[in-house]
Parts: structure tokens; sequence; C-alpha cells
């Protein structure tokens, strides 16, 4: 729900640029979007299940490259980084765990590993919370305002019943260390679509600013119906932001620079679409491979071109059918959806909303089809 407020305010943002006629506003908040960096840091012990997080958390598991280790190849007191090999611009930094030593030093810890550079600090334990953890927490709040927060893996062994006595705990820990109305996040590592992970990033979405909140929801890989909808949200914005785009170009009297500009600008947001929604060859055959279905099977449930490649030809091909069916009843209901910005909204605009808006729900829909059938949900 986080995600979709966000969105619709980034909306009434790009609104009001469309009132003024603004397209460097407009130009720059597709760039926003579509390149923006997001730092996490990882904070706990360097055991298995900190492995398996921190590889989830960037769709990968053990044995692909580039995947963390356990035991880890950074010394016990390095940090490590692990980019995202599908969003460069999304890091995951893998903090060494927290002494348990009387005379620890949140403040040095916080310095030494500059932890106000990390947009969010996920602190994880696989037991209970330490107290000099929750020093760090403290520490880490005076600098990071909302943005630290309580994670306990579930191990192989945990059952439900160990994991609600294990939180109950920690809770408890929590409290008597006087933190105000203390979180703490249920995580299974190799599956986040299980326990409390999506409560997390709930949480973490509404914390971060806008920006950043976007840039961590599209790199992250895909893994619920839930993440689906509301990556969903965040391309619909994108799509408004280039419609835009495309209203203001149209005006430029120069012969096919709109359709090549707007051609251009979908290509750009499909592409990071079928990236973000894992529907690549790489992305589906990993998926698979993690879950133990057939990569060929998984494969066979894209039915959108746009899944499998976006090409220009196919993007054109769907401006051109949005052309063709941009009705007078088409822009009526855009105009009833925006009325104070009526008179802004060109033909070029509601062409291009409709392209990349059909794309996005074709897409989606392989999405949540090949979800369904590699976590089983579809059985």
């Amino acid at each position: 729900m986080a995600e979709v407020i966000k969105s619709l305010n980034l909306l009434e943002s790009l609104k009001e640029s469309i009132e003024k006629n603004n397209i460097s506003d407009i130009k720059d908040a597709v760039e926003d979007m579509l390149i923006s960096r997001i730092n996490i840091a990882v904070v706990g012990e360097r055991g298995r299940e900190k492995a398996a997080f921190i590889n989830s958390l960037r769709g990968l598991c053990v044995g692909d490259g580039g995947a963390a280790l356990c035991p880890s190849s950074a010394a016990p007191d390095e940090l490590a980084v692990f980019p995202n090999p599908k969003h460069p611009d999304f890091r995951l930094w893998d903090l060494p765990a927290i002494p348990s030593d009387p005379a620890f030093d949140p403040e040095n810890y916080v310095e030494r590993y500059k932890v106000i550079r990390y947009n969010s600090v996920i602190m994880t334990f696989t037991e209970n919370p330490s107290s000099n953890m929750v020093a760090f927490w403290r520490e880490a709040r005076s600098l990071q305002k909302d943005t630290p927060y309580f994670a306990l893996l579930a191990s192989d062994k945990d059952t439900e019943k160990t994991l609600d006595a294990k939180k109950k705990t920690s809770l408890e820990l929590l409290k008597a260390e006087e933190l105000s109305q203390p979180k703490v996040f249920l995580v299974c590592p190799t599956a986040l679509e299980k326990l409390e992970f999506l409560k997390l990033l709930e949480v973490m979405l509404g914390d971060l600013p806008e920006i950043r909140a976007h840039a961590l929801l599209l790199a992250l890989p895909t893994f619920s119906s839930t993440l689906v909808a509301q990556k969903k949200d965040a391309f619909q914005a994108l799509g408004w932001a280039a419609a835009s785009l495309s209203a203001g170009v149209s005006t430029i009297p120069v012969p096919l620079v709109s359709s090549a500009v707007d051609a251009s600008i979908a290509v750009r947001i499909l592409t990071k679409a079928q990236i973000s929604l894992c529907l690549d060859d790489e992305s589906v055959d990993r998926l698979a491979r993690q879950r133990g279905k057939d990569p060929a099977k998984l494969r066979e449930l894209r039915t959108c071109l746009l899944s499998v490649e976006v090409c220009k030809s196919e993007v054109k091909r769907r401006l051109s059918v949005a052309e063709k069916e941009n009705s007078t009843s088409t822009t009526k209901l855009v105009e009833l959806a925006m009325p104070r910005y009526a008179r802004s909204v060109s033909r070029s605009f509601t062409v291009m909303l409709q392209a990349i808006n059909s794309a996005i729900d074709d897409m989606s829909a392989d999405a949540n089809k090949i979800i369904a059938v590699a976590t089983g949900a579809s059985q």
C-alpha cells in the first residue's frame, strides 16, 4: 500500500509539470526512476542464513556467479559488497557482526563502516538480539532516522513454534532495553515470500525517500504476486512520466521526432520492466534452478513477446495499435481522470500511456504465472 501512495504522490508532481509544460523536470523524473542508486547494509553473524538472505535479495543462490559464500571470503572485520547482477545501481553491503565485547563502542562501529552512506540497515540474527546490537541500533537510528530494522532469520531446524518463541523472546529483550514499540520481522532466507519479509519490505518502502523506495522495489527479485502488483504500480507511474514527456516533445515542429522519442523511451521503460519482473531468460532459468523446476516449462508461460525480448519493432507496433485505438471515448476517460490538466494532455500523451500500460499489464500477467508455478502457489 505504501508503494501505491508513493506512486500517486509522484503522479501529482508529474501533473504539475504537465500543467507548467516543464519538459526538463519530467525528463529528470524519468531518469531518476530508471537510474537511482540504493545501498542496503546487512549487519549480523556471517552464517549460512545471512549468506542465503543476501543471495535471495539479489535473486541468487549458492553456486551462482557472485553469490555470497559461507564461510565468507571477507575477513571477519572487513565489509563485503555484493552488487546486483541485473541492477548495478543496487548494492548490498555485508557488514561484520556486532561483537559481544562489553567495551563495544557503537559510535566507532558506525564511523568505521560508514553507516551513514546506507539507505537502510537490516540487522540480522538467528537467536536473540544482543545488548550491543541494540546499542548499534540506537546509534544508527540517530543517523538513519527510521531505517534500521531487526530481522530474525529462520534456520533449517526452525519450526513455526520455535520461531514464534524466538520472536517473543526477542521482543521482550528489546523492551527490556527500553525500546519503544520494537519490531522484529521473521524472514525465511531462502524463500522471501514466506514469513514476514513482505511486511518488512512494506515498512522499508514507507520509510525511504520516494525515489529510493522505487529503486529498491524495482531491483528486488520478483518472488510473489504482491511484488508484481507493487512493481506494476511503479511502472504505471513511469508510464505517466513517459507519456508526459511524449506530450511535451510532440509540440516540437520536426517530422518524426515525437515518434522516435516515444519508441526510445518506451523501450527503456519496458526493458527495465522485463528485468525487474524477472522475465528475461537468465532470470527465469535461475528461478527454475532455485525452485527445482524445469526452465523450459517456466519459459513457456511467457505469452507476451516483450516478456521474452524487448525489441523496438514490437514497441512501435504497440504504439501504432494504441494510435488507432485512441478514440474520442478514450480521450474523455483521460480527461475525467485529470480534469484540471485536460488542456495540457495531447493525443501523444494518451497513445504513449495506453501503449505502455497495456504492455505492463501483459508482462505482469506473465510474471504472475511464472511465480505461481515456481513457488507452488498454483497448486
